[in-house]
């Protein structure tokens, strides 16, 4: 696959999962909690991606027992953790704040990377992480103003969900070589729902979905922001490094900016701006690959010659 088509679908991922705020608004209007949310866009999601499965790709679903404790895995500790993290910092708080936190994400994926991959720290990956996350925080409002006031509970659950997230690269990792991304998605979002469903009590809650803006949310926010995101996501990072995925997918808080800016009536600041260049720029970095010069290139031509 060529790289620009890597690259766009890691993009891409990041995209959808931007437009998420679209679709937990009316969950929270309607009376429904951050763990209700979560098993919402767990078991949603399982529904749809094990019907594609049964349908079009049914001998994908084989895989070995010792293959579901990563799947298992990503989707108890990770899918599950970072969600109820996310969107509770986002009830409680705002989206800038929980945007924010949630991109501490790269940081922490690098820095595990590096520990259970070995992965070069190169000086590139160093300067897009701290262009990545302070460009986000210009995005979102966070820096330079400094107005938002948030309480070391908030700050905690916030830096937790940057953690989780992270452990989604660095937990399905070994899988992505063996499986398809169909069959990975399917499986960690498998165990996540069973999980939410032993966990919560969103089954007594059933009434609320009698509310089609409710049924309408849950199903886009399924669809789109998990469903379509994870899977081009999960194509960036079968055939990237985790570090240089998840730093791709930086641009989830700009696609929000965007939403908000279009959908919403909000408007774009100056340091909004600004932070958009730094991580268009982040990203930019981390995907250029320093060129040899056209000697070395000639000459190695003539070798091959």
């Amino acid at each position: 696959m060529r790289s620009r088509y890597i690259y766009g679908a890691t993009i891409l991922g990041a995209a959808c999962w931007g437009l998420i705020g679209l679709f937990i608004a009316p969950l929270y209007k309607a009376g429904f909690t951050s763990w209700d949310v979560v098993t919402i866009r767990v078991v949603c999601t399982f529904v749809l991606l094990s019907g594609i499965m049964m349908a079009f790709y049914r001998e994908q679903l084989k895989a070995h027992w010792k293959d579901h404790i990563f799947f298992a895995s990503a989707g108890i500790i990770s899918i599950v953790f970072f969600n109820y993290f996310y969107f509770d910092v986002f009830s409680k708080s705002s989206l800038s704040v929980a945007v924010t936190l949630l991109y501490t994400g790269p940081v922490f994926v690098t820095l595990l990377s590096r520990l259970f991959f070995k992965e070069p720290l190169t000086w590139r990956k160093v300067m897009a992480l701290g262009l990545a996350v302070l460009g986000c925080a210009f995005v979102v409002g966070f820096f330079p103003v400094g107005q938002q006031e948030v309480s070391l509970h908030l700050l905690g659950f916030g830096l937790l969900s940057g953690f989780f997230y992270a452990l989604y690269s660095i937990v399905t990792k070994p899988v992505t070589r063996k499986f398809s991304v169909m069959t990975i998605t399917t499986y960690v979002f498998f165990y996540a729902s069973v999980c939410m469903v032993l966990s919560s009590n969103t089954i007594q809650k059933g009434s609320l979905f009698l509310n089609v803006e409710v049924l309408m949310s849950a199903f886009l926010l399924a669809l789109i922001s998990t469903v379509a995101g994870y899977v081009f996501y999960t194509i960036g990072l079968k055939h990237l490094e985790a570090s240089r995925a998840s730093i791709l997918a930086t641009v989830e808080p700009l696609v929000a900016v965007m939403t908000g800016l279009f959908f919403l009536g909000e408007e774009l600041t100056f340091w909004q701006i600004v932070g958009i260049l730094f991580v268009l720029y982040a990203a930019v970095l981390v995907v250029e690959r320093k060129r040899e010069p056209k000697s070395v290139r000639d000459s190695i031509r003539n070798k091959h010659a």
